[in-house]
């Protein structure tokens, strides 16, 4: 078989990322297909030919390997495969499932879809503005079509990469994506394969990275067959939130871990993304050594990463800084960053007022917790927990660089996890969520927005599924329970409000209007963003490609102030002096440096500063240090 993982002729690339199970095309003609089903006796291929099926037996080979060739298949056709003459299942490596979870499988020819974005090598993480879209909630056309429609608005904003949320085959025509169960295949309800390819490809013709949120943790309720053959996938012995964990460390976790990579390496080589966002690190439940994150950075490094710049992404609520090590190219490190969820608390909490559930850790000192995330990157760096019951969080990240720590005010867990999916303009005041903005598009750490944060948009983002039957009567059962704990929702009539995750009318409620951005309300919101990604594209950004860590300091001025300060990599000092409260406070010394930016009304050298007011400074003299 002499397939390249990418080939060029012309202008024209076309990418494989050739896999050792699934359907892979051959240049010769026909396709192998190829499962791993340690627990079955017998396989055979069932081709799919109008009503009927062509059973034909699969070859056993060793260490629980079925194999067949085959000249009576090729791209297009649609197959499964039956395990013991029992069940029928499809590929776990499907590319693509046009019949969702539990229909056949189609093979894929990845080499037919001609790419036109050869020259594109990435961009600078230093640049990374993040935009993070669901893709079915984006636009109201939904799928891939419909965010490509939305690409030119987005670079017109400033942001320089789209996050999509997990596309992986799920059951049902909605869901988040955090369900999804056949990690291969592009969902059928947002488009075929070749749809998502000229998506990636269209955001490169304007200058945007593309990342993809991928779920290597779990897989969802319906719809995953390889228990019945595959076993060794889940660790009985292990559990996450989700049940069983996968197995990444125990006998046979070999093949579980080669499949994990290499659909990191399929979504980066065959679609051409710029990164991913590894979903939940903490629950991947792993001893061994290197881990299945330091082997994942290592293969990525070593593959896709040699020829562009390819980033990984962390959500990992421990806190743990050796994977975002700088000390080598895929050490004890190797992802460029994690979501800092520390710094949205306290973000939220300074301008809520909110301190139930998670945010109880943030509600003793706000504006510290604040301090410490835009100066060190965590505020939890080995404190206990009292949300977890004094259990001990986070390593100290002081030393590493502030690129390391992406920095959110609005994502698809914070709006979504709350009970009716409200956004930050429904629970705070206009004037202190512009000061928070304002906080966030300027501070060194890169920034994310999640969709229609720009305009403020109205739609929620509640949770949302498409199950059936006792499933979906246990989600949905299960979902109102998860706040009987909050004293809002203690009451049974109070929960039975919250929004049905499995009613379609609650997916249609999250999808954005984008007539909104050019209503007054909207255009001022929007205009606003615009000018302060210009701001940091112009003036942040050429300061802190080399930022090192332990470059900022921060005092407090109260209960909701700041004043903060951080050396850049040109030498110039960066100044901030914030007030996010609803008092007065004494300003304290101001920063030396020119005004870059300014919201609430502040009077220069005034010995106070108003409720919910920013001052950003930028000093480009000969600067002091930090000491």
């Amino acid at each position: 078989m002499s397939r390249l993982p990418a080939s060029q002729t012309g202008n024209v690339v076309r990418r494989h990322h050739l896999m050792p199970f699934g359907a892979e095309v051959l240049a010769t003609g026909g396709v192998r297909f190829r499962l791993w089903a340690p627990a079955a006796h017998d396989v055979a291929l069932c081709l799919q030919s109008g009503p009927a099926s062509r059973i034909l037996p699969m070859d056993t080979l060793a260490a629980g390997w079925f194999e067949l060739t085959t000249s009576a298949a090729g791209p297009g056709t649609r197959y499964r495969f039956r395990i013991d003459r029992d069940i029928e299942v499809p590929d776990p490596a499907s590319r693509y499932q046009p019949q969702d979870v539990h229909g056949p499988s189609e093979v894929i020819d990845p080499l037919a879809f001609e790419w036109s974005d050869g020259e594109w090598r990435g961009r600078a993480w230093s640049q990374t503005v993040l935009y993070e879209l669901h893709v079915g909630a984006s636009s109201r056309q939904g799928g891939f079509s419909g965010v490509q429609s939305r690409l030119d608005r987005l670079a017109e904003l400033g942001v320089t990469a789209i996050q999509i949320m997990p596309v992986a085959d799920f059951p049902g025509a909605r869901n988040w994506g955090y369900d999804g169960v056949l990690p291969f295949a592009p969902d059928s309800s947002y488009g075929r394969p070749e749809a998502l390819k000229v998506l990636v490809q269209a955001a490169h013709a304007r200058g945007l990275m593309v990342f993809l949120d991928v779920v290597y943790n779990h897989f969802g309720p319906d719809g995953n067959y390889l228990p019945r053959y595959a076993p060794a996938f889940l660790d009985s012995r292990r559990h996450t939130p989700w049940g069983a964990a996968i197995n990444f460390d125990g006998e046979d976790s070999s093949g579980v871990r080669q499949y994990f990579i290499h659909n990191a390496l399929y979504w980066l080589e065959e679609f051409h993304f710029d990164g991913l966002r590894i979903d939940a690190a903490h629950t991947i439940l792993d001893a061994s050594h290197p881990s299945f994150l330091q082997e994942l950075a290592r293969m990525v490094a070593g593959g896709p990463g040699v020829s562009r710049s390819i980033y990984l992404m962390l959500e990992n609520d421990r806190n743990e800084v050796r994977y975002l090590s700088r000390d080598s190219a895929c050490g004890e490190g190797g992802y460029a960053a994690q979501w800092n969820d520390d710094i949205h608390h306290a973000l939220h909490v300074l301008i809520t007022g909110e301190h139930t559930g998670y945010y109880e850790d943030y509600a003793d000192s706000p504006a510290r917790h604040l301090g410490l995330c835009l100066t060190e990157g965590f505020s939890y760096q080995g404190e206990p927990s009292l949300h977890r019951g004094g259990v001990r969080r986070g390593e100290p990240s002081a030393g590493v660089p502030l690129t390391a720590f992406v920095s959110a005010l609005q994502t698809h867990d914070q709006v979504g996890n709350r009970a009716f999916g409200e956004r930050i303009t429904r629970l705070a005041p206009e004037a202190a969520v512009r000061a928070a903005t304002a906080v966030l598009l300027l501070a060194p750490s890169p920034p994310l927005l999640f969709m229609g944060q720009e305009w403020g948009a109205a739609e929620p983002f509640p949770f949302f599924c498409d199950f059936s039957d006792e499933l979906a009567a246990a989600v949905t059962r299960g979902r109102r329970e998860e706040f009987a704990h909050i004293p809002a929702f203690r009451n049974p009539e109070a929960r039975a409000l919250i929004p049905d995750p499995n009613d379609a009318h609650t997916f249609e409620r999250a999808k954005l209007d984008w007539r909104a951005p050019d209503s007054g309300a909207g255009r001022r919101w929007l205009q606003w963003h615009k000018e302060l990604l210009m701001l940091r594209r112009c003036e942040i950004v050429p300061r802190i490609a080399r930022l090192r860590g332990g470059c900022g300091r921060f005092w407090l001025l109260g209960a909701g102030a700041l004043n903060l300060r951080w050396m850049l990599t040109d030498g110039s000092v960066l100044a901030c002096i914030v007030n996010l409260s609803a008092e007065p406070v004494p300003s304290g010394e101001w920063p030396s440096g020119r005004v870059i930016f300014s919201v609430g009304d502040v009077v220069a050298g005034a010995r106070t500063l108003p409720p919910w007011s920013v001052v950003w400074f930028l000093d480009a003299a000969d600067a002091e240090t930090l000491a």
